[in-house]
């Protein structure tokens, strides 16, 4: 399946933490862990559209690694694989 984010959306992977022990060796069980705030973007959309409708393209592109903020986005399945939805705005950085 195919998805294209409208306006000024992103379509994000977050990153996978491979830490699954504390630094004292204390193994985390999935439930305890903090959602990772780095990944991909997958997806742009086309940009934000002013009201004279003027298109103000996007900042960031595809393959872009990102940081964002903590409870950005809504978390969508496709093909078995999470990913997130989440406006531009809601991108902190871009990390290269």
């Amino acid at each position: 399946m195919t998805i294209t984010p409208l306006a000024d959306r992103v379509l994000v992977k977050p990153s996978e933490d491979l830490e699954e022990k504390s630094s004292g060796g204390i193994i985390i069980p999935d439930t305890a862990k903090e959602k990772p705030m780095k990944g991909e973007i997958r997806e742009v959309g086309s940009g934000r559209q002013t009201e004279d409708g003027k298109v103000i393209p996007m900042t960031v592109k595809k393959g872009d690694k990102i940081l964002y903020g903590k409870y950005s986005g809504t978390e969508i399945k496709i093909d078995g694989e999470e990913l997130l939805i989440m406006r531009e705005s809601d991108v902190l950085a871009i990390v290269k």
